[in-house]
């Protein structure tokens, strides 16, 4: 089957078929890092989680990596502020703030680790 794009398909289903299993896994480490994030209080422990989850991420799926800085990065804050109208420790104003900066360590996580998929496939390739 071809795509609108000329991408070839294939047989059994379109590409996004494999990618649920990922995304699930995108938005549980959202989730998770979003509630390590209130229960440790620490900004940079929260950013080694966040890049890290996108770095593994990017390496599974190296395409469109911006993907899993978006799906993560909103995960975090929606945790945060979940945690803020459920959870009997509050976290303070300032960390709720603060959990939108996920995006940035994300970013430099989620597309070290495409490229580190590219050199890796260079590299077993013989390129």
């Amino acid at each position: 089957m071809t795509t609108v794009w000329g991408e070839v398909l294939p047989e059994g289903g379109s590409s996004g078929d494999h990618d649920t299993l990922i995304y699930g896994l995108a938005a549980a480490a959202g989730l998770f890092t979003g509630w390590v994030d209130i229960r440790v209080n620490d900004l940079l422990f929260t950013a080694l989680l966040v890049s890290g989850f996108c770095m593994i991420l990017g390496v599974l799926r190296p395409e469109r990596p911006w993907r899993w800085v978006v799906i993560i990065g909103i995960c975090v804050p929606a945790a945060v502020v979940v945690g803020y109208l459920v959870l009997t420790e509050r976290p303070t104003r300032a960390q709720v703030w603060e959990s939108f900066l996920a995006f940035f360590p994300g970013i430099a996580g989620a597309y070290g680790g495409a490229m580190m998929r590219q050199a890796i496939g260079n590299i077993l390739s013989g390129k």
